[in-house]
């Protein structure tokens, strides 16, 4: 599986296959932690190959700097991804949306968006968190 698209946006969708996406961000600015970010989407294309034919664990996880998940309850979140190839197609893609609500980050720093394949890294997106004083334009 090879991983075209892993990116953090405010709103993504599936438009008869094309990724749209709106809004792609890799830093958040907050006067005060902790802070609830209210929404956001991870967007993510796919693309297999015959090598992938099969059943899989897909997994996401948000963790900070340490090492810490976003959220322990639940993350890592991990689905199951059956792969398969129509005959005569040497590859296809797909396009993965995952929505976020409520997102809890409790410190400033570099945080990162974790997606794995039955255990293995495959992409990981940085986002930042930034701690701003009212006197800095948040823009």
């Amino acid at each position: 599986m090879n991983v075209q698209v892993a990116v953090l946006c405010d709103y993504a969708a599936d438009y008869q296959g094309k990724l749209c996406i709106q809004g792609a961000f890799d830093t958040l600015f907050a006067r005060q932690f902790p802070v609830i970010h209210p929404y956001c989407a991870l967007a993510l294309r796919l693309c297999f190959e015959p090598e992938d034919i099969g059943d899989h664990k897909l997994g996401v996880a948000i963790t900070d700097e340490d090492g810490n998940m976003l959220d322990k309850e639940r993350m890592p979140l991990i689905g199951d991804l059956k792969v398969g190839l129509p005959e005569g197609v040497s590859f296809f893609t797909r396009n993965l949306i995952m929505n976020f609500q409520g997102l809890p980050f409790e410190k400033d720093g570099v945080y990162s968006v974790d997606v794995t394949l039955d255990g293995e890294l495959v992409s990981r997106t940085p986002i930042r968190l930034v701690k701003v004083d009212d006197k800095q334009p948040t823009a």
